[in-house]
């Protein structure tokens, strides 16, 4: 079993070089029945940088003997999966995002739950889903505790997964129509799902998953981001127009009353709300001052979905 990470990065030095190190420390002890772990590569997809990544990290090459840097035009992170699986040289893949910081074991852990499904199932036909832990501490990302709103029911997201590298090739890889923010995972996740591809939970495999505290600076960037996910959400409908699909990027009548209701209409929403997520900010409480600002934000999102259809013809 030889492991190829994954990772696509655009304009993360900082974090990346976090990531980058965590993947170096990695222990490969594994208890494995009939395999045994040869070795790891880290695959890095430079997604058309403008900060110094490209050039920090062929300066200091030395200390990551394992990554092997490749460089594309700016695509998004469904091209630069892709390029990285084409360029990997390991029997089975493991994604995760460039600001996701992993424990010591987290390769080995991956390694003994494809390992013992395999040998139970008699098949490859899984893939394994570690634990992501968001954080916003970036001096100590791994001092941060397992919450309640880390647990994702995603079924397939790149965040922190292994798959064998033939399943993932039979399924097609990403959809490069991917090109903003959201979904493009997902959706591989839908095709994984229709060709009877395992979801293994790994909570052993732990990433933390940083991302800085909210500020008030970042809201037109979230925004812009829920716009993007609107238009990306329908590329993923017109793939797989079913019901399962529209409850998972909210294309349903339900989630329009439903952010309509708790935001009272529109009256919550990033402007109103201001004046209480700058106090809350103010006083230590990014973290809640994010989960109110998803509120209008989920509003936001769902309607641009309903326009972007509309005006396809979808609704």
């Amino acid at each position: 079993m030889f492991f190829s990470v994954v990772i696509p990065t655009y304009n993360r030095r900082p974090i990346l070089e976090k990531c980058l190190r965590a993947l170096e420390r990695q222990q490969l002890k594994a208890r494995l029945e009939g395999e045994a772990i040869e070795g790891y590569e880290v695959v890095l997809v430079d997604d058309g940088s403008t900060d110094d990544t490209v050039t920090w990290l062929q300066r200091e090459a030395e200390q990551f003997p394992h990554v092997r840097l490749i460089q594309q035009d700016h695509g998004g992170p469904a091209e630069g999966r892709n390029r990285g699986v084409e360029q990997a040289r390991g029997d089975v893949i493991v994604f995760i995002d460039s600001d996701l910081v992993v424990t010591e074991g987290f390769l080995a852990a991956h390694a003994e739950a494809l390992a013992a499904h395999w040998r139970r199932s008699g098949n490859r036909l899984c893939f394994t889903y570690g634990a992501v832990i968001n954080t916003a501490n970036f001096e100590n990302p791994s001092s941060e505790p397992h919450k309640l709103r880390d647990l994702s029911w995603a079924y397939f997201a790149t965040g922190n997964v292994a798959i064998d590298r033939q399943v993932l090739e039979t399924s097609g890889l990403f959809d490069t129509r991917f090109r903003l923010y959201g979904w493009e995972d997902l959706e591989l996740g839908e095709r994984l799902r229709r060709l009877g591809v395992v979801l293994v939970r790994c909570p052993e495999a732990v990433g933390y998953h940083w991302h800085p505290a909210l500020s008030l600076e970042q809201i037109p960037r979230l925004i812009q981001v829920e716009r993007e996910r609107a238009k990306m959400g329908l590329v993923f409908y017109r793939k797989h127009p079913t019901r399962r699909v529209r409850f998972i990027i909210q294309f349903t009548v339900l989630h329009r009353l439903l952010w309509e209701l708790l935001t009272l209409g529109g009256l919550l929403n990033e402007r109103s709300l201001r004046p209480l997520l700058a106090w809350l900010i103010r006083h230590g409480k990014p973290g809640l001052a994010m989960e109110l600002l998803r509120l209008p934000l989920n509003r936001i999102g769902v309607r641009a979905l309903f326009a972007e259809a509309r005006a396809e013809g979808l609704a």
